[in-house]
């Protein structure tokens, strides 16, 4: 019921938003619509169900670092399945995350330690967030704050009824208006943004950089009352290490574009200077080099190579 709740005021909202903002209407390609279904199922559907049982039994201080896993999923399978490049410093900052995770889930029977089960719930949200990011790069290209709103009012609505399905009853309004709030910020403002960072930095870093957010949420559940315990200090010191090593990443390196013709509604970087947003335009093949990240302008291969130094094919 709350995973519901909290989906349908960031979709409803969104929708608010985009009508008072009279937002252009937005038809998805056919070849995009199994990458929107696949990311509303996996980080709609499924995954806010997992966290809330996990929440049920474990502190939120345990369980906002234990999200931490979500940007290391997100970039294995980035790099696995989706064939972003990783750098030798990203993948050592993506260990010294894991390892912080893997210390935070281990049952060590102290107060305010993590059970197995429920650790097991949070890390499976986090895989499931992670598949549904790096679907949502596939479209993001698409208008972010239509995306987000076709997300929060479809996986509310199935979360609504499956809950309704089990016999949980609808609390009252005051409930219903704070949790329809804290969803439109923390799940629908926060995804629209993500959206928008995907397509200047590709799933791997965005998933890096979103890791702040699970040390904010372990600072202020402790401030409420949450236990400090050891494994929450050496688990936030290693996803901190882990985090800076990503922040502090440089990637440069001889690269290409092959010709193109597309339009998008909005202008990614320099390579659309003299381009109005939305209006379809030609791209010459362009050979060059500068620090890049993999944007949407830059999904090129990478061979393997000294990091910082990576090299694209001939």
């Amino acid at each position: 019921m709350l995973a519901a709740l909290l989906y349908l005021g960031a979709g409803l909202g969104l929708v608010a938003y985009r009508r008072f903002a009279r937002a252009p209407a937005v038809r998805p390609a056919r070849t995009d619509l199994p990458w929107l279904a696949g990311a509303v199922l996996a980080g709609g559907i499924a995954a806010p169900v997992l966290l809330m049982l996990g929440l049920t039994a474990m502190p939120a201080s345990s369980a906002s670092l234990l999200l931490t896993a979500e940007g290391v999923f997100t970039a294995l399978l980035a790099r696995a399945v989706f064939g972003e490049d990783i750098g030798g410093r990203i993948a050592l900052g993506l260990a010294a995350i894991l390892a912080g995770v893997l210390l935070l889930a281990w049952p060590s029977g102290g107060p305010g330690a993590a059970p197995l089960w429920p650790s097991l719930a949070v890390l499976a949200a986090c895989l499931l967030w992670a598949l549904d990011n790096n679907l949502t790069r596939r479209v993001s290209t698409t208008d972010a704050t239509w995306l987000a709103a076709l997300k929060g009012c479809v996986a509310g609505s199935v979360n609504l009824v499956l809950a309704l399905a089990v016999g949980d009853r609808l609390p009252g309004l005051g409930i219903v208006l704070a949790a329809g709030a804290l969803g439109l910020l923390s799940y629908g403002v926060s995804l629209v943004l993500y959206v928008v960072a995907l397509r200047g930095l590709g799933s791997a870093r965005t998933g890096a950089y979103f890791s702040v957010a699970p040390f904010a949420g372990a600072t202020l559940a402790v401030v409420l009352g949450d236990p400090l315990t050891w494994q929450l200090i050496g688990a936030g010191a290693l996803m901190g290490t882990g985090l800076w090593l990503h922040l502090t990443e440089g990637h440069e390196h001889p690269h290409s574009h092959p010709a193109t013709v597309h339009r998008h509604p909005f202008l990614a970087d320099g390579h659309h200077d003299a381009i109005t947003a939305g209006q379809p335009h030609a791209h010459p093949v362009v050979e060059h080099s500068h620090p890049h990240y993999p944007d949407v302008e830059h999904r090129h291969r990478h061979d393997s190579g000294a990091d910082g130094d990576v090299r694209p094919p001939p």
